[in-house]
């Protein structure tokens, strides 16, 4: 009585087996693209944000020129 025999298991009409779904992607490289993609994203507007000139901060304290000595008149 040491073994189970297929006589003890609940009997499935029609049905096979459940057997475990395997991913359709490798859980670890799932995770590597979307690091990548999170990092490529966060590069795209780094660069959008970096690239755009600003206007010429202004207006500057009377008697100082731009590179802000103290000009002389």
């Amino acid at each position: 009585m040491a073994k189970e025999t297929k006589k003890n298991q609940p009997r499935q009409i029609g049905k096979t087996p459940l057997q475990e779904k395997k991913p359709l992607i490798d859980p670890k490289l799932k995770s590597r693209i979307e690091t990548a993609v999170f990092l490529l994203v966060l590069l795209f507007f780094f660069i959008l944000n970096n690239t755009r000139k600003e206007p010429e901060r202004g207006p500057y304290p009377p008697f100082y020129g731009k590179s802000g000595q103290v000009s002389n008149q």
